[in-house]
C-alpha cells in the first residue's frame, strides 16, 4: 500500500486519529483509519513465585480488571523503553526494580494502531509509594502467586491481551534463560 495523503481527524494528550488516502497493490484507491499512540512499556514485577498486578477501571469496557503495570509517558512524550518501564512500575505500584530486563515486543492492534509495547521483567524489587496519574487514582495493587495468575487468565478474570501475551513471553524467556 502507498499513502497518497493524510488528514488528522482527532487529537488529545494520549493519541491522534488520522485518515490516510491509500493506493492498494492492485491500483485501487481507498482510505485507512489509523490511531497513533506512543509506544508503551509493560512490566512484570516478579518476586519468587509472586507477581504484582494492578486493577483499574477500563472506561471503554465499563469494567475493572487485573493486568500487569503498563502505560505511556504523559503528553505523548518519547522516553527510552527501560526508563518508561521503570517509571510505569513506580508510578502504578510504588515498586523499584534492581534488575529490569526487556523480554519482548508486542504490537497492540496492528490493523488499526501504530502503537507498540516493550515487555520488561522486573526483579530485585523494593517497595515505595505509588505516584499515580489522575486517571489511576482508583487503581489497586496486589501480589498473586503464579498459579493464581494462570488460573485468572484461563478463567477470564485477566483478559487484557497485552498482559496475557507478556506472560507468554515470560514463559519463553524463562525457557531460554533457566536459573
Amino acid at each position: 500500500m502507498k499513502r497518497l495523503g493524510s488528514r488528522q481527524v482527532y487529537v488529545n494528550n494520549w493519541m491522534t486519529v488520522r485518515e490516510d488516502r491509500i493506493r492498494r497493490a492492485d491500483g485501487s484507491d481507498g482510505i485507512y483509519g489509523v490511531i497513533d499512540k506512543p509506544d508503551y512499556a509493560l512490566v512484570i514485577p516478579l518476586a519468587g513465585r509472586r507477581m504484582k498486578l494492578v486493577e483499574q477501571y477500563r472506561y471503554p469496557l465499563g469494567i475493572r480488571r487485573w493486568e500487569f503495570p503498563q502505560g505511556t509517558a504523559p503528553d505523548r512524550a518519547d522516553l527510552p523503553p527501560a526508563e518508561l518501564a521503570a517509571r510505569e512500575l513506580h508510578e502504578e505500584t510504588g515498586l523499584s526494580a534492581g534488575q529490569l530486563v526487556e523480554i519482548g515486543l508486542l504490537d497492540v492492534a496492528p490493523g488499526l494502531a501504530s502503537q507498540r509495547g516493550r515487555v520488561f521483567l522486573a526483579t530485585d524489587l523494593s517497595d515505595g509509594e505509588p505516584e499515580r496519574e489522575p486517571e489511576e487514582q482508583d487503581m489497586r495493587t496486589a501480589w498473586f502467586d503464579r498459579a493464581d495468575v494462570e488460573r485468572m487468565m484461563t478463567e477470564g478474570e485477566i483478559t487484557d491481551a497485552q498482559s496475557i501475551a507478556a506472560y507468554a513471553l515470560l514463559l519463553l524467556w524463562e525457557r531460554r534463560n533457566p536459573t
